[in-house]
């Protein structure tokens, strides 16, 4: 309360964690933290492979977390250095001595929560987001749908675009690039920062642009979004009196 009164006070306490150390990250992917009960632990494994292909890593924490490491500390690392978290409601959720404690941490840092509905409604301090229905989709119809959200949401849009032209610009091969830019091309209004760094970027990586319909699908998404389109300048000839390399 004193905080968003702009009232100084003693009370403030830095949250020490090394976040470095958390490994269970794709490196590039958007962050979305899992929540649910033990009992649903194989269906969220599920949801967190399904996720992937549309840039979004996904932490489990029955999965991810090494056995040799401390689960509680391997949790946290997580809870803070999330981009979003998606709570799944099943019944028995709200019994649970940790979910509360992980939905609570994204309220407080202010990141998105999907609560995704399987036999629960949002409740509490989630009670104010709209529930993402689970019941009666296949999981890979939930991860679409979590993607739609995050692309569009204010609190995630931006972190999950990011993402998606990182891993466009860094595609392994001519698919992998078609199948980033697909997902692009998904998203409504591009924000200008993303789109300058798409157009400045893939222009001059030429392995990138080589590849078929890459470049018009840049322009597609250039011109749709109101951006000039790129335009590969072609290398100089060697002049007939220097020796080539």
């Amino acid at each position: 309360i004193a905080d968003e009164l702009g009232i100084e006070h003693d009370y403030r306490k830095p949250i020490q964690l090394n976040l470095s150390e958390g490994k269970f990250w794709a490196a590039g992917h958007f962050r979305l933290f899992l929540s649910h009960i033990s009992a649903f632990k194989e269906r969220a494994s599920l949801l967190q492979k399904a996720l992937l292909p549309f840039g979004i890593s996904a932490f489990v924490a029955h999965e991810d977390i090494e056995p040799t490491k401390e689960w509680l500390s391997e949790i946290e690392r997580a809870l803070f250095s999330m981009d979003a978290l998606a709570a799944i409601l099943t019944p028995g959720f709200n019994d649970s001595k940790w979910t509360d404690h992980e939905v609570g941490i994204a309220v407080g840092r202010g990141v998105l929560v999907i609560p995704i509905r399987r036999g629960l409604d949002p409740y509490g301090f989630i009670g104010k987001y709209q529930a993402l229905p689970g019941l009666g989709r296949s999981v890979q119809q939930v991860a679409a749908a979590v993607f739609d959200i995050l692309v569009s949401h204010p609190n995630a849009k931006n972190a999950m675009i990011a993402s998606l032209v990182d891993l466009f610009l860094f595609a392994k091969d001519g698919d992998d690039a078609r199948h980033r830019l697909g997902l692009l091309s998904r998203v409504e209004r591009l924000p200008s920062k993303h789109l300058d760094k798409l157009r400045s970027n893939a222009s001059v990586n030429q392995p990138l642009i080589s590849y078929p319909g890459i470049k018009e699908g840049v322009n597609a998404i250039l011109l749709s979004n109101g951006s000039p389109p790129i335009s590969l300048k072609q290398a100089e000839p060697a002049s007939n009196d220097q020796d080539p390399f």
